[in-house]
């Protein structure tokens, strides 16, 4: 193909489509479809292009992908073929947050969450993390840089900055930068209540409950 596959990743609610507008915004061309419309939880649009969500069934459209931008939920970053070079724009966010603003996003959609057992998903959550970080470090033709959300709603010129140089230079720092809307960083940090509840199941057990909640969320 000749050109990396650049992919903005992370868990639902951690500034994966901020990020996605930060890149638009410097000069990258981003690849979406625009079917999944900009809401009270995105205002700003969830940069999303279905057809990553079939990735493991329809890989076709990746030869199209080179110089370009697409966002992936973490838990389909497995289903990545081998035979392209991919730079990963990780981003992260404060737990408490995270789990806050996924709890307001099912409740918008109409989904129970008395139920939810933010210690819980947190465990599952950070396993997850850990198990995708090492998944990735041994992976010869992925790059991965680490942007937390939190900082870059702090000092939003820097993440850019950031992200610019992992890329390669080029887009415009000023304008990634200048796309931030503080007055959308709603969910501030909030303690994560509650112990986790019964054993521990074995990980593709586990994996498939990541994977139902994530799909809830709408993000596979």
């Amino acid at each position: 193909m000749g050109k990396v596959v650049t992919i903005v990743s992370g868990l639902p609610r951690t500034g994966t489509s901020l990020m996605m507008k930060m890149l638009e915004a410097g000069g990258m061309e981003v690849v979406v479809d625009n079917i999944r419309k900009a809401d009270e939880d995105n205002p700003g649009g969830y940069y999303e292009f279905e057809k990553v969500k079939e990735i493991k069934e329809d890989k076709s459209w990746l030869e199209q992908a080179g110089g370009k931008v697409f966002k992936m939920v973490s838990m389909l970053l497995y289903d990545l073929p081998a035979d392209f070079t991919y730079k990963v724009v990780f981003m992260e966010r404060e737990m408490g947050e995270m789990l806050a603003s996924q709890r307001k996003m099912l409740e918008r959609k109409g989904q129970d969450t008395g139920a939810e057992n933010d210690a819980e998903n947190k465990r599952l959550y950070e396993k997850h993390l850990t198990e995708i970080k090492d998944w990735l470090k041994g992976r010869a033709n992925i790059n991965v840089l680490y942007i937390n959300y939190n900082e870059t709603m702090a000092d939003p010129h820097k993440s850019a900055d950031a992200v610019n140089g992992f890329l390669g230079g080029g887009l415009d720092v000023g304008r990634m930068a200048g796309v931030l809307d503080k007055s959308l960083y709603r969910n501030k940090s909030a303690a994560v209540s509650g112990e986790a509840g019964g054993e521990e199941l074995d990980k593709d057990s586990e994996d498939e409950m990541i994977k139902a909640k994530l799909s809830s969320l709408g993000y596979m």
